[in-house]
């Protein structure tokens, strides 16, 4: 006979009561007293982590120069301590040559300073800056106002661009044999002139001539950094000069030159720096200072007193000099850039 319905739901929680467990069950001692439970089964461990130990003070301080000493390690050995030797062989007699060298205070200094020679190498370098310097700021300013106008066609401004920054692809080496093939007295520039000029080799026109060449391959990098300044010059500025009459030759001079005064100046500074100092090669792999010194310049000087005569304490002092010289337009040069910074 079959139970009632009511008597299987009942029995089936019955046998349910039996096989769980009381959810309202009595407290155990351990939990009514606070003190926590052994440890669940499996291994696990509850405990809290320990804090992370923050880095101090001076390790936050000393972190950044770990990932920098690679390069500052690679500075050190390869400037500061050439630099520190020539300043120290600069007051030692005969350096290298001589195993005992002594100790001659400023005698080298005082040499270099009274020596006829340096004097003809002090003012070519003068010469050859000023002009260079002069020459590019023109050159490149006007070629960059020329691929900035919009009288010209993207597509031609596209071809002159790429003829005009051709010089700055040479290389040093290529520019002096380039150059020196097409001075030549049967090179192209005396075929064109009909003339048979030792443009290179006659003292009256050797000094001119370097200059020009290095005019030629120093003014792209004045055009490249003028196109972007004027590039960046607001339209609105020369529409309201148009709209108070200005003439163009107006707008040149009251809104072109003052947007670009802080670039001016800049390369202006890095030009004096770069001319004055670093074209050795450029002199040396056209004329090699000479004819008679008319192209002689300070780091052709100074080159030839190490490796010709041999007189490295004198080279020291000349080179003390010319870096002497470079610091005091470096620090023209940083001066302006935190004074533009801070503008």
């Amino acid at each position: 006979m079959p139970l009632p319905a009511t008597h299987v739901v009942a029995g089936r929680a019955a046998q349910t009561d039996m096989t769980t467990p009381l959810a309202s069950g009595p407290t155990s001692p351990a939990r009514a007293s606070g003190q926590a439970g052994p440890p669940p089964s499996g291994g696990e461990n509850t405990s809290p982590t320990a804090p992370r130990r923050r880095p101090s003070h001076v390790g936050r301080m000393l972190e950044p120069l770990a990932f920098l000493s690679p390069t500052l390690i690679l500075l050190a050995v390869l400037m500061v301590l050439p630099i520190v030797l020539v300043i120290g062989y600069a007051f030692m007699d005969n350096v290298v040559t001589n195993p005992d060298p002594e100790f001659v205070g400023t005698a080298n200094l005082v040499e270099i300073a009274t020596d006829p020679t340096f004097h003809i190498a002090l003012r070519n370098t003068v010469v050859f800056t000023v002009v260079s310097v002069i020459a590019h700021m023109i050159l490149g300013l006007t070629f960059a106002m020329l691929l900035n106008s919009k009288r010209i066609s993207a597509a031609s401004r596209a071809v002159l661009r790429a003829i005009y920054v051709l010089p700055w692809l040479f290389t040093v080496a290529v520019i002096a044999v380039l150059w020196r093939m097409l001075l030549a007295p049967s090179g192209v520039i005396n075929y064109l002139l009909s003339t048979n000029v030792e443009w290179l080799a006659d003292p009256r026109l050797a000094l001119g001539t370097v200059t020009v060449i290095n005019i030629w391959a120093g003014y792209p990098f004045f055009m490249v950094s003028l196109l972007a300044g004027l590039q960046g010059i607001p339209g609105d500025l020369y529409e309201a000069a148009r709209v108070d009459g200005a003439s163009p030759v107006q707008q040149f001079f009251h809104v072109t030159l003052p947007q670009l005064r802080q670039i001016i100046v800049s390369l202006l500074l890095l030009d004096m720096i770069w001319t004055s100092a670093q074209q050795f090669a450029l002199i040396w792999m056209t004329t090699g200072g000479g004819p008679l010194s008319t192209t002689e310049m300070l780091s052709t000087y100074t080159y030839k007193l190490a490796f010709d005569d041999y007189e490295f304490g004198l080279a020291s002092a000349s080179a003390v000099l010319v870096l002497l010289v470079s610091m005091v337009l470096a620090f023209f040069y940083v001066r302006h850039e935190k004074a533009r910074e801070s503008a």
